[in-house]
């Protein structure tokens, strides 16, 4: 079994319904059923017990200055409580887990999204009030590669996949190596050097027909954690 865990208000995550299309894409790349939950779920007390053979942490479209800090202990008490179980999370989570590791989320009283650069000279602004004079890197990129990471095999450089973010991790955090960049974003991959631990501020799992490249990173996440 692995587990998608779904970072967004309980709202959002009710009244939608591409969590259960992900689900068959992690499944059908994986060969594992794919349990579904709400971050509120995925408590140490009920994954552990499950014993997933990874987690896939999503997202989010919400600003993290919406939520209580209290909605994302779950998130870490359980990255905490499993560090043998090969993990990988996108966008928001990759946010969350620079969060995570720069200052605990239990000693922060609010998480302070982080704005990408501020817009250049002629660049359009975004329809976000919330971002007003910031970039967002919105559809399919470049991101080239730092060293040679498993994460990447069979990949050119620069690959091209899925982009949707208006925030970014401002600082490495400790114990993790970069692995991938770009122009827009220094911090678009990183790997925990001690645990299977990946984070990537783009959407691997948001690949298409005209480009796949997300759906060799899952594969080889997958391959990595010993599942293919």
């Amino acid at each position: 079994m692995i587990i998608w865990i779904r970072v967004e208000t309980m709202e959002n995550y009710e009244a939608g319904d591409g969590d259960f299309k992900l689900k068959r894409r992690f499944e059908a790349l994986s060969g594992e059923p794919c349990l579904v939950l709400h971050m509120s779920q995925a408590t140490p007390e009920l994954v552990a017990p499950l014993k997933p053979r990874a987690l896939l942490l999503s997202g989010c479209g919400t600003w993290f200055k919406r939520f209580p800090v209290e909605a994302f202990f779950p998130f870490e008490d359980t990255l905490n409580a499993l560090p043998e179980v090969p993990t990988i999370g996108f966008c928001g989570s990759h946010q969350l887990i620079g969060f995570m590791f720069n200052h605990g989320l239990r000693n922060l009283s609010i998480v302070e999204d982080e704005p990408l650069r501020p817009l250049r000279p002629g660049e359009p602004d975004q329809p976000n009030p919330e971002a007003i004079g910031y970039f967002a890197e919105i559809g399919f990129y470049p991101i080239s590669k730092i060293g040679n990471d498993p994460l990447f095999d069979g990949l050119p450089d620069p690959f091209v996949v899925r982009e949707s973010h208006y925030a970014e991790i401002k600082r490495m955090p400790p114990g993790f190596d970069l692995i991938a960049t770009n122009d827009n974003c220094r911090i678009q991959a990183i790997k925990h050097r001690d645990r299977i631990l990946y984070g990537t501020q783009f959407h691997p799992e948001a690949y298409v027909d005209g480009y796949p490249h997300g759906r060799k990173i899952l594969e080889n996440f997958f391959r990595i954690a010993g599942i293919r």
